[in-house]
């Protein structure tokens, strides 16, 4: 018999629905000797650049897929009364069309059909299904709710025009075989039937959320503080207390519970020797600078930062020039005068409009390019900075240009970018929050139906963190004499700390990154996946700051800060500037003023 491969998982990145992190999940697989392994989180695709740098490292086959939502009727409903109009369907990428095809799916049903949750519908299964293969999912499927509810015309056509859509040999029945779970039985007989019925092939899957069968309580406390709601809530959802089997089985264990339906067991590694997908990673993707006068970026560079240098400097030394031309030939060496000049680009028109920017940060402070540009204020030659720190022949990634604006302004900065360079090149980064040590205890007690006082009590005992090290419940039992004491003879604290360490630093939620913003050669769309912010419009990456820069696919990334001290000496100087005709330039202000001194001094 052929080898059994998982087709159906939840990584952590199924928000609060979801236990299993991504390393500990492939190394899993490969325990179990499983030769690839997919990722089908729900209605998103923040863990697919982990998962296949972890699957690659690993020696495991990376297959990229997604559980999505398919709304009953079209994602453009948004009537009040059917958030629930939609079931769900697997898609696995075959190739690197269906990889895109994938991500465009997902922007598409989170930008234009998000209600509750990101709906897809027909019309875009029709349109990029491309290089995809479809499975029909759980019991809330597209094809197998009806035939749960015995409306076996429904689903009939449903399957009908799924499987025109992907194509022979590119859609699936899903067979699964979980305790407890109600009608999982009954569907299972009738997509047996209807296989048989429409020529349909079978699929064998587990449905994953979480690695070990140990985890099912952890589980259960997770989908609680998503819900919501305590153990004790009666008429709650799937109970994975009473259904422990929804994690990653041994090839032997999924053998043994399909044995009647060998072919679904076979087509799993069918499936999986289909999906081929390769990811290009850490290529340097550079957005499009129009350069005028039919000048290269090269020459263009050259020809602003001499200009630069004479508004700077009284005299251009020899010391001067031969500290820009090591510079430069350092920047055009590696690539980077394009970003460079994007970068300086968009500083100067933020100075030019009244919107003031930080002198410089970090290492790029120690570049005389960026200061004969604009991009920095500060004299790298004055202060003996080196010019290493920011970039040098050995270092493997593009160098780090963070930027200080005035916080009331950033947004402005932000939209000329976006203007420049077009809305579907530019958007902000997603971050996401993790269960942390205190959070996690509260989080635990309030599933298991504690008063908020208890669980309160034994989050207090964990010290804070240090040295910007995060604190961990092991290590805060380790050094707390009053919480290992607590656990040791309080049985309810023990299963609550138990609980609350295998919940702790999951990905809690998704939002906006403080700072990041990408910029792409092409429209985003072809890279990575977007949705949009939590409470609001802004467009941002489903990819965050690791994977979408160039540790991942390679976009450009530019930190762009907003500073609430910035704002207040910009509105300090406007100020200054209603009540005295002189003009102080923020930029040139002396560094050795005596009053300025004793002001501080005193």
């Amino acid at each position: 018999m052929a080898d059994f491969v998982h087709l159906h998982n939840h990584s952590e990145y199924s928000l609060l629905d979801g236990l299993s992190k991504i390393e500990p999940m492939v190394r899993r697989a490969k325990d179990l000797n499983m030769k690839a392994l997919a990722i089908t989180d729900h209605g998103n695709m923040y863990g697919t650049i982990n998962f296949y740098k972890t699957c690659v490292r690993e020696g495991i086959k990376p297959i990229i897929g997604c559980e999505i939502y398919v709304s009953r009727r079209s994602r453009h409903d948004k009537e009040a009364g059917i958030d629930n109009d939609s079931n769900h369907l697997i898609l696995l990428a075959k190739n690197n069309t269906g990889y895109k095809n994938l991500i465009k799916i997902i922007s598409i049903s989170n930008l234009e059909g998000y209600y509750y949750r990101p709906r897809s519908d027909m019309e875009l299964l029709e349109k990029y299904h491309e290089g995809l293969i479809c499975l029909t999912s759980c019991v809330n499927g597209y094809v197998s709710e009806p035939l749960i509810q015995n409306q076996d015309t429904i689903a009939t056509k449903r399957a009908g025009e799924l499987a025109k859509i992907f194509g022979e040999g590119n859609f699936y029945l899903e067979l699964q075989k979980h305790i407890n779970v109600e009608n999982q039985d009954i569907l299972n007989e009738k997509l047996i039937q209807l296989s048989q019925k429409m020529g349909l092939p079978l699929v064998a899957t587990n449905d994953n959320h979480y690695i070990y069968n140990t985890d099912a309580e952890a589980q259960e406390i997770l989908l609680c503080i998503q819900t919501q709601t305590t153990l004790e809530t009666k008429n709650r959802k799937l109970s994975m207390i009473s259904s422990p089997d929804f994690y990653i089985k041994s090839q032997e264990e999924m053998k043994g519970l399909f044995i009647q339906v060998p072919q679904a067991l076979e087509n799993t590694e069918k499936i999986a020797s289909l999906c081929n997908v390769e990811i290009t990673l850490n290529k340097w993707i550079m957005p499009v600078f129009d350069v005028p006068d039919k000048k290269t970026p090269g020459e263009f560079i050259k020809h602003k930062v001499d200009e630069g240098l004479i508004k700077r400097y009284k005299e251009v030394t020899k010391e001067i020039g031969e500290r820009t031309d090591y510079e430069l030939s350092i920047i055009l060496k590696k690539g980077y005068e394009t970003y460079i000049l994007i970068v300086a680009d968009f500083v100067n028109w933020a100075k030019a409009h009244g919107i003031t920017v930080g002198p410089g940060r970090g290492s790029n402070a120690g570049s005389i390019v960026s200061y004969a540009l604009g991009i920095s204020d500060i004299d790298p030659l004055f202060f003996k900075l080196p010019f290493e720190r920011f970039l040098n022949p050995m270092r493997p990634s593009p160098p780090d240009i963070d930027l200080d604006f005035a916080d009331n302004r950033r947004d402005d900065v932000i939209e000329y970018v976006t203007q420049k360079y077009g809305k579907d090149k530019v958007a902000q980064i997603i971050t996401f929050g993790t269960m942390e040590a205190r959070g996690s205890v509260r989080d635990t007690g309030r599933a298991l139906g504690m008063p908020y006082a208890q669980p309160d009590r034994i989050a207090k005992m964990i010290p804070p963190g240090w040295q910007g090290r995060a604190m961990t419940i092991d290590i805060a039992l380790d050094q707390s004499t009053e919480l290992r004491q607590a656990y040791e003879t309080e049985p309810e604290t023990k299963r609550l700390l138990d609980l609350a360490k295998r919940i702790e630093g999951v990905v809690r939620h998704a939002s906006m990154h403080a700072a990041g913003v990408v910029i792409a050669d092409k429209p985003l769309i072809e890279y990575t996946p977007l949705q949009k912010e939590t409470n609001g419009n802004r467009i941002i990456t489903q990819y965050d700051m690791y994977t979408v820069g160039e540790d991942g696919v390679g976009l450009l990334k530019i930190d762009l800060l907003g500073l609430r001290n910035l704002t207040i000496i910009q509105e300090a100087l406007r100020i200054i500037y209603e009540n005295q005709e002189k003009v102080i330039d923020l930029y040139k202000i002396s560094l050795d003023d005596k009053k300025t001194f004793s002001l501080l001094s005193s």
